[in-house]
């Protein structure tokens, strides 16, 4: 299909030559894009192989691979509980110690974390603030992605108070607390012990619910996190969870550290 630019000029007649007109710049430029769209075309479906790119398995994203680790890392994390308790019951049935050596060893196993641990507990609640959330009181800016998500500073914040308030034990989430863990976060989620968790997080510690709330209150990096909570709407929630029983620490609890060599 051609426009009257490109017909013959009105001198011509049907019997003398016809002028071979000089292709314009527009033409050429609509061949090449469609040239280029006909290369991409065969290199996606040389690629593909006649598969659908978007659902090839081995094309996982990394979130997919974070979150099945995580899954594989909890089934594991159980199964050790299970044989750690077996073995238990095995030494208890026969491991010719003294009754004071036996409560000498439970209370090592209490205070490091790996066995039950029932009392009254208090738990605080942390969340993400609404993604449309603005300032909500005069003088403050509006709101960077940065302010409206939790960070790690927050979630130690809350840990370190809590130990402040003479807990005898914490969980966060699911996972019981020892010497050696460590909160961490990368983007808005949680890396605690293996395993991956998304906001709202939750914190439950037992000891003295009064000491506890009062420790909070206390904590100057806790008085930050709520001028944040009171002006873009982070979820801050602190309730009293009468008696409840945190379950025991089931990772492993060798220390792996550095060696020099030479």
């Amino acid at each position: 299909m051609s426009n009257s630019a490109d017909s013959p000029g009105t001198g011509s007649t049907g019997t003398g030559p016809v002028r071979r007109m000089r292709p314009r710049p527009v033409r050429i430029l609509t061949a090449a894009v469609f040239a280029l769209a006909g290369l991409i075309f065969f290199t996606s479906f040389d690629t593909a192989k006649g598969t659908d790119i978007r659902q090839d398995g081995s094309l996982l994203k990394l979130s997919d691979l974070i979150q099945q680790r995580s899954r594989k890392n909890k089934e594991l994390d159980e199964s050790n509980a299970t044989l750690r308790d077996s073995v238990e019951s095995l030494a208890e049935s026969d491991d010719g110690s003294t009754k004071a050596q036996d409560e000498k060893l439970g209370g090592l196993e209490r205070n490091a974390g790996t066995q039950r641990l029932t009392g009254r507990a208090v738990t605080v609640t942390l969340n993400d603030a609404p993604p449309n959330a603005t300032a909500k009181l005069p003088g403050y800016p509006e709101p960077q992605p940065d302010y409206l998500v939790i960070h790690q500073q927050d979630l130690q914040a809350v840990v370190n108070a809590l130990w402040q308030g003479g807990a005898r034990g914490i969980k966060v989430m699911d996972q019981r607390l020892i010497s050696t863990s460590a909160v961490r976060c990368v983007g808005n989620t949680l890396i605690l012990q293996g395993r991956v968790y998304s906001p709202p997080y939750k914190i439950t510690a037992v000891g003295d619910p009064d000491r506890l709330k009062q420790s909070l209150a206390a904590s100057k990096a806790i008085q930050t996190y709520m001028v944040y909570v009171n002006v873009y709407g982070l979820g801050w929630k602190v309730t009293d969870d009468g008696t409840v029983t945190l379950p025991g620490y089931s990772g492993t609890v060798d220390l792996h550290y550095a060696k020099p060599v030479g």
